[in-house]
C-alpha cells in the first residue's frame, strides 16, 4: 500500500447486539462465580465478615480514581444522603450474602430479580413518578411469582433466608432510587469513591462482632469475591453500551440458568418446580417492565423539542 493511501476504518467483527450479549453473558458468569464463592465460604465466614472483605477489595479497585482528582472527588456534598445510601447498600448486601449462603442458588437468584419490581413501586411512592396500569399489572404478576417460589401453602416459604432475599432486593432498589437524585450533584467517580469509603466505615464495626482472620487461601477467595463483583458491573455496563438495551435485557437472566446448573453440579441442590415456575413469572414481569421503560425513554427522546 502506498504512503498516500487512506486507511480503511476497522470493521466490527460482530454485530453490536451479539457483542453486547457476550459482555452481558460474561457479567452473568462473574456474578454466579461470586455467589458460588459466597456459598462455599459461608460456613466459615458470616455475611457481614464476607461483606467487609468484599468492600476492601472494592475500595482498592476505585482507589486509582481518587488519585486523579482527590479534592474534587472528595468534596463533601450531600453527605447525609450519601450516608443513608451507604448504610442501605451495606445492609442490603449483607442480607443478599446471607440469602445466598442459606438458600439454593437458583432460589436466591430468582428472588434477587424482584429488584426491578421494588424500583417500580419506589418510583411511584418516593419519586412520585406516574406508573401506568400495564406496569402495575406486571408488578402484580412478579409478586405472584414470588409467592409461587415461596410456596406458603406448603409451609416452606417466608423463612428468615427468604425474607432476607426480598429485604435485600428492596434495600438495593432503594439505593438505585437514591442514585437518581445524588447524580444531580455528584459525579459518578465521586459517588463510587464515597460509597466505598462509607461502606468500609459502616461495615467494619459489624464485621468486628464476629471477626476472624482468614488464612491466605481464604483471603484470596474473599478478595476474589470483591474483584468479581466489580468485574460484574464493568462487564454489564460495557455490554449495555455496545448493544441495544432492550435486546440485551433478556441475556442477564442467563445467570438464573447458570445458578441452577452450578447449584445442581457443585452443591447438589435439586430445585422444586415452584422455583422454576415462579422464576419464570418474575423474569417475565421484570423483563416487561425493563423493555417498556426503555421504550418510554426512547419515545421521550424522539418527542422532545430540539434544543435551541
Amino acid at each position: 500500500m502506498s504512503d498516500g493511501a487512506t486507511a480503511l476504518p476497522a470493521r466490527r467483527v460482530l454485530p453490536p447486539n451479539v457483542e453486547g450479549s457476550l459482555w452481558i453473558l460474561a457479567s452473568a458468569v462473574t456474578f454466579v462465580t461470586m455467589t458460588t464463592l459466597v456459598k462455599y465460604l459461608g460456613d466459615e465466614y458470616p455475611p457481614h465478615v464476607q461483606n467487609f472483605y468484599r468492600q476492601v477489595a472494592s475500595a482498592l479497585t476505585v482507589l486509582p480514581l481518587l488519585f486523579r482528582t482527590p479534592m474534587h472527588t472528595l468534596r463533601p456534598k450531600r453527605m447525609p444522603a450519601l450516608l443513608l445510601r451507604a448504610a442501605t447498600a451495606t445492609l442490603g448486601m449483607i442480607l443478599m450474602l446471607y440469602s445466598y449462603q442459606a438458600l439454593p442458588l437458583a432460589e436466591a437468584n430468582a428472588l434477587s430479580f424482584t429488584r426491578p419490581l421494588w424500583v417500580t413501586l419506589l418510583a411511584a411512592v418516593v419519586l412520585r413518578e406516574v406508573v401506568r396500569i400495564n406496569r402495575i399489572a406486571a408488578v402484580t404478576v412478579g409478586f405472584v411469582g414470588v409467592l409461587v417460589i415461596l410456596r406458603p401453602e406448603a409451609g416452606e416459604g417466608f423463612g428468615l433466608a427468604q425474607i432476607a432475599a426480598l429485604g435485600s432486593a428492596l434495600l438495593l432498589a432503594m439505593t438505585v432510587t437514591g442514585v437518581k437524585s445524588l447524580t444531580r450533584d455528584l459525579s459518578t467517580t465521586s459517588l463510587m469513591v464515597w460509597s466505598s469509603i462509607l461502606g468500609l466505615m459502616i461495615g467494619l464495626p459489624l464485621a468486628l462482632t464476629q471477626w476472624r482472620w482468614p488464612d491466605p487461601a481464604d483471603l484470596g477467595l474473599l478478595f476474589a469475591m470483591g474483584a468479581l463483583s466489580a468485574a460484574n458491573q464493568v462487564l454489564f455496563i460495557k455490554g449495555m453500551a455496545v448493544g441495544d438495551a432492550a435486546a440485551l435485557a433478556p441475556v442477564d437472566y442467563s445467570r438464573l440458568v447458570l445458578s441452577l446448573i452450578v447449584g445442581v453440579v457443585v452443591f447438589h441442590e435439586i430445585p422444586h418446580l415452584g422455583i422454576i415456575a415462579g422464576a419464570m413469572l418474575v423474569v417475565a414481569s421484570t423483563l416487561y417492565i425493563t423493555v417498556s421503560e426503555l421504550r418510554a425513554r426512547r419515545r421521550e427522546r424522539l418527542t422532545a423539542p430540539p434544543v435551541a
